[in-house]
This record gives structure tokens, C-alpha cells and sequence, in this order.
């Protein structure tokens, strides 16, 4: 099934998409499926950001070949580092490029949408934890990430965290395709099965250290290709079997 968030004239309501139609919810659809009755045309410039977590939790390097890019050894086991909610965006959305960097960079990822509390759980139990998946750019200042050393200015201001358009339910994450393209040139082709840590795997793994809710988010890291941003770039991440998100990008 695929569930995103709708703009309507009463502001923005979840939804469950079917075909060309949105049946709106009563709540989030993680906390259960509460049809409202009411349905709607599904129109592309409608849909807002699908996800509303407690916290947005990330995987740094876990794919090899973008941890050689960068310069970094492969890690040995997860690399944690958080994104505020409050650096969200939808899908048709603007990246803003703040002026205290001068190196702002791509990185497609898939979105892991959390759907029942997990807290010290098992790997082999894992997967039931998991509500969905949608596309997400863990968009990064580099220059000031290396400045920094550690990540959380270069990967949190405002809109550096697009994820959509939806979240998709029918999906293996064993072996997806996650691209990301910029004015329709391909930059990122790379595929879940080269993860150095998979879903079930991360999620045992940030559940043993923070309770996971239903709605919070697990970034699961992006393969090599990643490049520079500039003011008037269309930037798309897809991920086979989840969708396509689509951005522009503006000082």
C-alpha cells in the first residue's frame, strides 16, 4: 500500500493513495489505518512530507565504495548521527543553500519508516517493526561536516532532510535501486545489496541504544557518486519499487 500526506483545504491530512484517488485518514497510518470517509483526487503538486518522527536517525558510510570517496575506512559497525525534524522537506520542495557553506552535497538514500515501538530488539524480529519505505536525500555541507568533525551543523539546517513523495508498504529492502539524478544526469546508481549493514541489522542496532517509535525515520546510508549542489538544480533521488522524489534547489 502507499500512504502520504495530503495538502486539502482544512491543511494537511495522511492519506492512503489508490490509483488516482487519496482516502484521507484520521491519523497517521502507523498508528493504525482510521479511514475518515472522505477521498480526494490525487494530484502530484498536492503531496506534502509523508513522515512526522520523533527523530530522524542516520547511517553514516555504509556503503563501501562512498566511504573510499570520502577518504574514510569502512566502519566496522553502524555510524550513528541524528537530523532534526525540523530539517524535513516534501516532495516538489526547495533545498535552501545557506550561506555558511560554500559546498553543499546529494546524498540518495532509502527511508526506513518505523511502524511499532522497537526497543533492544532482535535482528530476526526487526522487519515486523518496519511500517514502510520512501526516498530521502540526506542532503550535507560538506565543508563544514569536515570543519566540524562531527556532523550535526552540516546535516541540519532547514530542508536538508527531503523525503517522499510517499511511503511504499509492498517493498523488499534487500536490493533496491537508489539513484539520484541533477538536471537529468545521472550522478548516484548504486543498490541496497551493497549496504554494509542491512535494514533488520540497523534497526536491532539503534534500538539497543534509543527507543525507536512508530513515524521515526532510519536514513540507511548513500552509495558513491555523491556531488556538489548549486542555486537551480533539479535534483531527483529514486528508489526502485518506492518512487521518485523531486527538488529544486535555491540559495
Amino acid at each position: 500500500m502507499r500512504y502520504g500526506v495530503l495538502r486539502t483545504s482544512v491543511g494537511p491530512r495522511f492519506a492512503r493513495f489508490e490509483g488516482g484517488a487519496a482516502h484521507v485518514l484520521e491519523v497517521a497510518p502507523w498508528l493504525g489505518e482510521r479511514p475518515s470517509g472522505e477521498s480526494a483526487a490525487l494530484a502530484e503538486d498536492a503531496l506534502l512530507c509523508p513522515v512526522a518522527p520523533s527523530k530522524i536517525v542516520c547511517i553514516g558510510r555504509n556503503y563501501a565504495a562512498h566511504a573510499k570517496e570520502l577518504g574514510h575506512d569502512v566502519p566496522t559497525e553502524p555510524l550513528l548521527f541524528l537530523k532534526p525534524p525540523s530539517s524535513l522537506l516534501g516532495p516538489h520542495g526547495i533545498v535552501r543553500l545557506p550561506p555558511e557553506s560554500t559546498r553543499v552535497e546529494h546524498e540518495a538514500e532509502l527511508a526506513v519508516v518505523i511502524g511499532k515501538r522497537a526497543k533492544g530488539v532482535a535482528k530476526q524480529d526487526a522487519m515486523a517493526h518496519v511500517f514502510g519505505y520512501a526516498c530521502a536525500c540526506d542532503v550535507t555541507a560538506r565543508d563544514l561536516q569536515r570543519k566540524d568533525v562531527q556532523f550535526t551543523r552540516a546535516k541540519g539546517f532547514d530542508t536538508f532532510c527531503p523525503v517522499g513523495p510517499w511511503i511504499e508498504t509492498a517493498v523488499d529492502p534487500a536490493s533496491l535501486a537508489v539513484r539520484c539524478t541533477v538536471n537529468g544526469e545521472t550522478r548516484q546508481d548504486g543498490s541496497t545489496a551493497n549496504m554494509i549493514f542491512d535494514v533488520p541489522t540497523l534497526i536491532a542496532y539503534v534500538s539497543r541504544m534509543m527507543t525507536l517509535e512508530p513515524g521515526d525515520v532510519i536514513l540507511t546510508g548513500t552509495p558513491e557518486g555523491v556531488g556538489p549542489l548549486v542555486a537551480g538544480d533539479a535534483l531527483a533521488v529514486e528508489v526502485s519499487g518506492v518512487g521518485v522524489l523531486k527538488l529544486r534547489v535555491e540559495k
